[in-house]
């Protein structure tokens, strides 16, 4: 009997148990030998999942991907290739209904933490080219209006 109490006591506060949503870990980065071969295959996957709700949960895995993929690269401080993960992100990002708060709110929580700790611009240089500014906030607030639009 008192297993049975138990479980129904487990039971209750499991149900009461709420998990926000969870950014996928992330997959292979720029550099790693299979990361060409798994954005093939992110674009293949398109063809699989048609319809609009799964078409729906392709783009925003893939938004969510690529977001997480940023957040990486400038953790690494590697901001050209972070930039150009941003900006996959926010293009995926714009092919879905706007009926994913959950993904929304927790977008906008990332990119508004990387905004607090990233420097507003960046002067990138690569070996033997000339330097350009790279203007880090303005792409992050650019992705934050996407995702409040």
């Amino acid at each position: 009997m008192k297993y049975v109490v138990l479980f129904v006591v487990a039971l209750t506060i499991a149900t009461h148990v709420h998990e926000g949503y969870v950014l996928p870990y992330p997959s292979y980065m720029p550099g790693h030998k299979l990361y060409r071969v798994s954005r093939v295959l992110d674009d293949l996957k398109k063809y699989w999942y048609w319809g609009n709700i799964a078409g729906a949960k392709y783009h925003i895995g893939l938004s969510d991907k690529y977001l997480v993929e940023a957040k990486i690269l400038f953790e690494y401080k590697q901001y050209p290739l972070a930039l150009d993960a941003l900006k996959r992100s926010d293009e995926q990002f714009q092919k879905i209904s706007r009926d994913s708060s959950e993904a929304n709110e927790a977008h906008i929580v990332l990119l508004k933490k990387l905004m607090s700790e990233l420097p507003e611009s960046y002067t990138w240089q690569e070996e033997h080219q000339s330097p350009i500014v790279l203007d880090l906030h303005s792409a992050l607030r650019r992705s934050i209006d996407i995702r409040n639009e």
